[in-house]
C-alpha cells in the first residue's frame, strides 16, 4: 500500500453526519460561525495535529486532520469533541465515521461536490468548504500538505459541476423546504412570509419563496441593520417587505403564514407556548414553521399545537430522497469523475515523495562518474588528452552512467504510474 504522508504521519478525517446522526445529536457539536476560528485555533493545538480543518454545516461537522504519530501521546480526535463541547463520550460514539489517507481524500472530493449532502447537487457546501479552509487558513492550521489538498477538492468539486448535470437545477435545503411549504398550502400566492435570522440559507428561501408568489415577506434578525438590507434587496411591486424589531417578535410573528427560522441560537427561540399564543390571535389558520437551524430555533413541542405544522432539517430528507433518485445518472458520473481524481492526486503524492530518491540517484551516479573521470585525468597528467579525446570520454561516460541507471529509474518511474492500492 503506497503512503501518501510520511510514514510518521497520516491524513485522517473523523466526522458526523445526517446518514450518521439525528439532528438532537449534531446540533449538540454544531459550531457557529463566529465560533469557528477559536474550534480550529484549539484543534490544531491538539497533541499531535499538526494541520487541520473544520467543517460544520447543518448536516454535518467534521474534523480533517493531518496526524503526528510519532508523538509521545497520540491523536484523539473524538476525545477533542467531547472536551470542547462538554457532550458526554456516549452521546457522540455511536455516529463517528473516520476516514484515512485515500479514503479521506475521496470523502472530502464527494463532500465538496455535493455527493454527501442530504440533497445531492445542492450548491452550498463548496462555499461552506471554502469558508472552511479560509478560516483554517487565517488561523495558520493549513500548511504544506491540507492547502494543496483543499486546493485540488476545490478543483475537482468545479469539474463536476462543469462536466455534469448534477447541479442542473437550484436545489437546496431552503428550496426543498419550500416545496414542501407549497406542498402543504397548495400555492403560496398571496401567503406571508417571516424570515427569522438574515443569513445565507434565510436569504436563499427567500428568492424561492418570491418565486413561488408569495406576496409579502417579514424579516426579523437580531441586528435590525441587516434584516433591512435583506427587507430593502427584496421590495418589488409584486412583492412587499417589511422588517420586525426582534424584540417585537413574539407579538408580531402571527401575522406570518410561513415562518423559516435559520439564526445561530443555541437554544429554542419559539417554543410551544409561543404556537398557543399565535393560533389563538390567528383564530386558528395553520402556521407552518421551516426549522433550517442547527441547533434548532423551533421547540419539537410546538408541532402538538393544533394548527402548528413544525419541519426541521431531518424531516426534510424524505423530500430529499426524491431528488437523490432523479439525479442518479449524474451522481453515477460524478461519482466516476472522483474516482479518477482521488487516483491522480495519489499518484501525484508519490511522485511529490519519489522525486527526491530520483534526483538523489542520479546525483550519486554523476558523482561517482566525476570522481572516476578525475581519477584517469590524473593518471594521464603526463600525457593529458586533447579537447576532443576529453569530450569524447565525457560523453562515452554520461551515456555509460544512464545507462546503469536506467533499470533503476524506470523502475521508480513506474510506481508513480501505477494506481495506488
Amino acid at each position: 500500500m503506497s503512503q501518501t504522508t510520511s510514514p510518521a504521519q497520516q491524513l485522517v478525517l473523523l466526522g458526523i453526519n445526517h446518514n450518521t446522526a439525528p439532528l438532537e445529536v449534531r446540533e449538540r457539536i454544531a459550531i457557529p460561525p463566529n465560533r469557528l476560528a477559536d474550534a480550529t485555533r484549539t484543534l490544531v493545538h491538539q497533541p499531535g495535529i499538526r494541520e487541520g480543518l473544520i467543517l460544520s454545516t447543518c448536516n454535518r461537522v467534521e474534523l480533517l486532520t493531518l496526524q503526528d504519530h510519532s508523538t509521545n501521546t497520540p491523536p484523539d480526535l473524538p476525545r477533542f469533541l467531547h472536551e470542547y463541547f462538554a457532550v458526554e463520550p456516549a452521546t457522540l460514539q455511536p455516529h463517528f465515521y473516520e476516514y484515512r489517507e485515500r479514503e479521506a481524500v475521496r470523502h472530502l472530493f464527494r463532500v465538496a461536490s455535493s455527493l454527501d449532502s442530504m440533497v445531492v447537487g445542492e450548491p452550498q457546501i463548496l462555499g461552506q468548504v471554502k469558508e472552511s479552509y479560509s478560516v483554517a487558513r487565517e488561523v495558520g492550521a493549513v500548511a504544506a500538505h491540507l492547502d494543496p489538498l483543499l486546493q485540488r477538492t476545490f478543483t475537482v468539486a468545479k469539474k463536476v459541476r462543469t462536466e455534469t448535470q448534477i447541479g442542473s437545477s437550484s436545489v437546496s435545503i431552503a428550496s426543498v423546504a419550500v416545496n414542501l411549504a407549497r406542498e402543504i398550502f397548495g400555492t403560496l400566492q398571496g401567503k406571508t412570509v417571516l424570515l427569522v435570522g438574515a443569513g445565507k440559507m434565510s436569504e436563499l428561501a427567500a428568492r424561492h419563496l418570491i418565486q413561488q408568489g408569495a406576496s409579502s415577506i417579514l424579516v426579523s434578525n437580531r441586528t435590525e441593520a441587516r434584516a433591512r438590507q435583506m427587507a430593502e434587496q427584496f421590495a418589488s411591486s409584486s412583492c412587499a417587505t417589511a422588517v420586525i424589531p426582534f424584540d417585537q417578535l413574539y407579538e408580531q410573528a402571527n401575522r406570518a403564514d410561513i415562518v423559516v427560522t435559520g439564526t445561530g441560537s443555541p437554544d429554542p427561540i419559539f417554543l410551544r407556548s409561543h404556537g398557543v399564543q399565535f393560533q389563538q390571535r390567528r383564530r386558528n389558520r395553520p402556521m407552518f414553521f421551516i426549522d433550517i437551524a442547527v441547533p434548532r430555533d423551533v421547540d419539537p413541542a410546538l408541532n402538538t399545537v393544533d394548527g402548528c405544522f413544525v419541519y426541521d432539517i431531518d424531516d426534510l430528507q424524505q423530500s430529499a430522497a426524491a431528488n437523490l433518485a432523479d439525479r442518479s445518472r449524474e451522481a453515477a458520473a460524478a461519482e466516476q469523475i472522483i474516482a479518477e481524481e482521488v487516483a491522480k492526486y495519489q499518484q501525484r503524492l508519490q511522485a511529490r515523495g519519489a522525486a527526491p530518491a530520483i534526483v538523489a540517484l542520479q546525483r550519486g551516479a554523476d558523482s561517482i562518474r566525476e570522481a572516476e573521470l578525475a581519477r584517469l585525468t590524473s593518471k594521464l597528467a603526463a600525457q593529458p588528452l586533447s579537447p576532443a579525446q576529453q569530450e569524447a570520454v565525457e560523453a562515452l561516460t554520461r551515456s555509460l552512467t544512464a545507462k546503469l541507471i536506467h533499470p533503476q529509474l524506470a523502475a521508480l518511474r513506474k510506481s508513480l504510474t501505477e494506481p495506488a492500492e
